[in-house]
Parts: structure tokens; sequence; C-alpha cells
């Protein structure tokens, strides 16, 4: 498939869903999350700050390191793909289905509605008593841990952590519209992931067209119909006409 023929699939599909990754808020200034740990946090690993034995053992450790993350994210703004998929899911209205790997919320800031965040959001909290899901106060104002405002419980970053299953409704409105989607966008992700990086196999089985935007070949590749080669604005600009 060409890049014409891919443009084409894009324009005339009326089911598109859209899968997207670290790739797309790297050009808001978001560091991917091995990237993100630098300075005093360079020397603990991932697991050490996002898994829930992490937190049992030292809960206002982790609660700092998901602090400054959301100081980092707030301060971001929704770059051009951000804007080019609230764009498209304006252009075809019901059939247009978003699910993101990342935490920041620059999609919904940037417009996107019909969206899930498969791995949780950095501004909110989830309570760990009765698991009510509530926003963080603003960055300045905002001492960690946060209180439940119903039970009064310590509450969690509101992050799916190694070892945690992905939300299940979340995940399964997810599948269900890569399985009906026509077009398939995979935008920006490593496809390591699973079983966020299984969306875009929903598609390809079903008989749909899987296009990855990525400046690199990743996992998927191989398996997908089309690649653009390129970081994921001027990809989607590509694709949507939009350059």
């Amino acid at each position: 498939m060409t890049l014409e023929e891919a443009r084409a699939a894009l324009h005339t599909a009326r089911r598109v869903a859209v899968l997207t990754g670290a790739g797309v808020s790297a050009e808001s200034g978001i560091p991917t999350f091995r990237d993100a740990q630098t300075g005093h946090w360079a020397r603990f690993r991932p697991e050490d700050l996002a898994s829930p034995g992490a937190y049992r053992r030292d809960p206002n450790m982790v609660w700092e390191w998901y602090a400054g993350r959301y100081r980092d994210v707030t301060r971001a703004q929704p770059n051009k793909a951000h804007h080019l998929l609230a764009l498209l899911e304006r252009e075809k209205g019901d059939g247009f289905f978003l699910a993101t790997q990342n935490v920041d919320g620059l999609h919904a800031r940037a417009g996107s509605e019909r969206l899930v965040e498969l791995h949780g959001n950095l501004s909110t909290a989830r309570c760990e008593a009765c698991g009510t899901v509530a926003p963080l106060p603003a960055p300045d104002t905002f001492t960690p841990p946060p209180t439940c405002p119903l039970c009064g419980s310590r509450m969690r970053p509101n992050i799916v952590w190694f070892g945690e299953f992905l939300p299940e409704l979340a995940l399964e409105a997810a599948t269900r519209a890569f399985q009906e989607a026509e077009v398939a966008l995979i935008v920006g992700t490593s496809g390591q992931v699973y079983p966020a990086a299984g969306l875009a196999l929903e598609t390809r089985r079903a008989g749909g067209v899987v296009i990855e935007v990525n400046p690199d070949e990743t996992e998927l590749t191989s398996s997908l119909t089309h690649s653009v080669r390129d970081v994921a604005s001027k990809g989607l600009a590509a694709l949507m006409g939009e350059a």
C-alpha cells in the first residue's frame, strides 16, 4: 500500500480506531516513562516507582515521583498530533474511537471525546478503600498523598502499574472498536506493551487496514498494512492531507 492509498483508505473509512503511545506526547516535551527517570530518580528502576509492591514499601516516595510528573504534564500543551486526532474525530463522528496508552490527559485537552485512557491519568487519584476516582488539586497547591473526598482514606495514583490489569471496560471498548474498524491508526507506540499492542492485530484479523505512524520500525511493523516513517504530527498530517 502506498501513502496515497493509505490516505484514501482513511478518508473513505466510516469506522476508524486509533491507538496512541508516548511518541504522540514527545512533541509536547513529555518524556517517555523511562526517560522521565532523570536526576534524583535516575537511580531507580521503573519497577521501583510504578508497582503495587513499591507503593506498599514506600507510598510517600512513589507519590513524590508522581507529583513531579503531574506538574510536568500540567505545564505541557497539546501538539499538532493531538489536534489532528481531535479533528479526525469530528470528521468521523460516532465512527471514531481513540485508545491511548498515555497518562498525560493531552488528548482530552485537545478536544478528543470518544476516548479511553488505558493506563490511567496523572491528574487523578483513586481511593485505596472505596475506589472513588477524583481529580488532584492544582499542582501548586498539591501536597501528596491526597485523601478521598468520600471516605477520607488515602488515595493512590490513578495509574495502571506493573503487574496490574488494564481497566476491563476500557479494554473491552477498545477491543470492540478495533475489531469493527475499517482503518486503524497506530501512532507513536513501540508495539511492545500488551494487551494494548494487540489491538492492531484485531483490525488485521477482521480484514481492516492498519497504518502505523512512527519514525522507527516497531514490533508490529511486519504485521501491518502500511507504515509512515515520521513523527506523529507530520505523519498524521500526511495521512489526513493537512500538511
